[in-house]
């Protein structure tokens, strides 16, 4: 197939041109050469900003298209507006739902609405409402050819987000860990390695009507918590006497920390929900995760350096266990 990647040289995307590239396609990436320019040089690179000018598509022919980077509908308009596509497969997220959607909601659940002017800008508050309208804008302007695609967090090597990594790294360094919230609270993940390789086998296969054509990209299927996780981690990397405290949430809260400085740790109950998606649709079209500790172990061989300046600091996190225990 020739497929143009928008977005395909940073960490979802790049994976996602790798497997392309692996199995024999023609790619073309669309970015604005900020970041992974020297990628990929077997592929095609269009430089334009998909919010200005996309002349660059015009008079131009592809057999898919998979757009990671649309977060504004607007964007999948002007997309539309310019672009000649046999399929369009658009990544999305699974915080697109009504909350709250019940432990193991399926892709049919109510979709999260905008009441009055849509929003500009992409905020925590509106990420979900926005990811919906532009599926219900890709699906109009695209039709049938429409697949969409919602992970949950994606984790795995060249993660600029550092939120998995980060656990993988804290463990790793042992000693007393300072786990966030109740160890109850759900999660799920996907490998970008394994979400890549089955979107481009999705897209490789006959287009059937009677097929399903939104899917839940996650890993494992509920009930898994954030507890079994971290529990994960410690298997694979936790030095003897590693410990996981568990603080309170509200304690947390009162002392200014968020889901940013902790990450992965989900905030409310509508973040917990959207971690609960069952995941049997694109199980059955193929979507076969690998174990979580292979992603730990290849995640910490990758990456043991990895850092971000906004996770908490030792120095912090040993300050709020003190406090936690003394309260």
């Amino acid at each position: 197939m020739r497929i143009l990647i928008i977005g395909g040289t940073r960490f979802v995307g790049r994976h996602i041109t790798e497997a392309a590239l692996a199995a024999g396609h023609e790619v073309s990436l669309l970015h604005r050469g900020r970041t992974g320019a020297d990628l990929f040089p077997e592929a095609e690179h269009l430089t334009a900003d998909r919010n200005t000018d996309l002349s660059i598509l015009r008079d131009r022919t592809w057999d898919a298209t998979i757009d990671v980077s649309a977060y504004l509908p607007t964007q999948v308009d002007l997309l539309a507006d310019t672009l000649s596509t046999g399929r369009y497969l658009l990544i999305s997220s699974t915080s697109v739902y009504t909350p709250p959607p019940a432990p193991g909601f399926a892709e049919d659940s109510p979709l999260a609405e905008i009441d009055g002017p849509v929003p500009t800008e992409v905020t925590n508050e509106t990420y979900g409402a926005l990811k919906a309208l532009c599926e219900r804008t890709a699906t109009a302007r695209f039709g049938r050819n429409t697949l969409v695609v919602r992970p949950t967090y994606v984790i795995g090597p060249h993660d600029h987000t550092g939120r998995f990594t980060y656990w993988v790294n804290r463990i790793a360094e042992g000693g007393e860990v300072l786990a966030p919230g109740d160890p109850a609270d759900p999660i799920q993940v996907i490998d970008a390695r394994d979400l890549a390789s089955w979107i481009v086998t999705l897209l490789d296969r006959p287009l059937d009507p009677a097929a399903p054509t939104v899917f839940h990209a996650v890993s494992p299927a509920p009930p898994y918590s954030f507890g079994d996780m971290l529990e994960a981690i410690l298997a694979e990397f936790g030095p003897p006497g590693t410990t996981l405290t568990w603080v309170g949430a509200d304690f947390l809260f009162s002392e200014g920390e968020n889901g940013a400085s902790l990450p992965l740790w989900s905030e409310g109950d509508e973040w917990m929900t959207a971690n609960t998606a069952d995941p049997a649709a694109a199980r059955a079209a193929g979507l076969d995760p690998r174990p979580l500790g292979r992603s730990v172990r290849e995640i910490r061989a990758a990456e043991a350096a990895f850092s971000t300046e906004i996770t908490i600091t030792r120095e912090r996190e040993a300050e709020l266990l003190a406090k936690w225990r003394s309260h």
